[in-house]
């Protein structure tokens, strides 16, 4: 029962839309009605940066780290205060970033997954999220392209993974995080051929 208490917690954690309930709170805007329609931080930052440059930045901040939050937060707790599994904590992982991608609370509509994706592959792989955390700057401020920082730190944490962790300790698979990458990429389909195109807008 425990653990389906937490699977539960993981998902609807998860599905809180941050960016949309800050950007509404504090801008008094629907980004989902303007930019790209997407809830999470680069859309906060292109749309309230309109109004509100300082501001559009700080809730741009608060986005990410809310969204990484709500992923790890409750395996920390699930972890240290009740001694889970780490199988129990992986469906818990993969369950957060499905709670953020398809969130009830919006018609199963929802974020893209990068920062609650972040979040909860911190606590198991923390050396790889760094690599990646590293690939997403550095593309991010040469090439101004969010999606493309993006995907960028999602291959190089791929890579990283089977590298460092050929072999992931108590559930021997790589189906967890192939799975959440799976969700990602799917969330980025459109960026994807945007990028392909050349039609991929810039966050200047």
């Amino acid at each position: 029962m425990i653990n389906i208490v937490f699977y539960l917690i993981a998902y609807f954690l998860a599905a809180v839309p941050f960016g949309l309930v800050l950007a509404r709170i504090f801008a008094k805007v629907d980004i989902r009605s303007a930019g790209s329609g997407s809830i999470g931080a680069t859309n906060v930052l292109r749309v309230v940066k309109e109004s509100n440059p300082a501001l559009a930045k700080k809730l741009s901040i608060a986005t990410i780290a809310l969204d990484a939050l709500k992923g790890l937060m409750p395996l920390v707790v699930a972890k240290f205060c009740f001694d889970l599994g780490d199988s129990v904590l992986w469906a818990m992982a993969v369950l957060a970033v499905i709670g953020h991608c398809f969130s009830p609370y919006l018609l199963f509509n929802g974020g893209k997954g990068i920062a609650t994706g972040a979040g909860v592959m911190i606590f198991f792989l923390p050396l790889e999220v760094i690599l990646a955390l590293i690939v997403w700057f550095v593309v991010g401020k040469v090439l101004k392209i969010s999606s493309l920082a993006s995907l960028s730190a999602l291959v190089v944490f791929i890579a990283s993974s089977f590298i460092i962790h050929p072999q992931i300790e108590v559930i021997n698979t790589h189906a967890p995080v192939l799975i959440i990458c799976f969700i990602i990429v799917y969330k980025h389909w459109g960026n994807i051929l945007r990028l392909i195109t050349g039609k991929e807008k810039k966050v200047i």
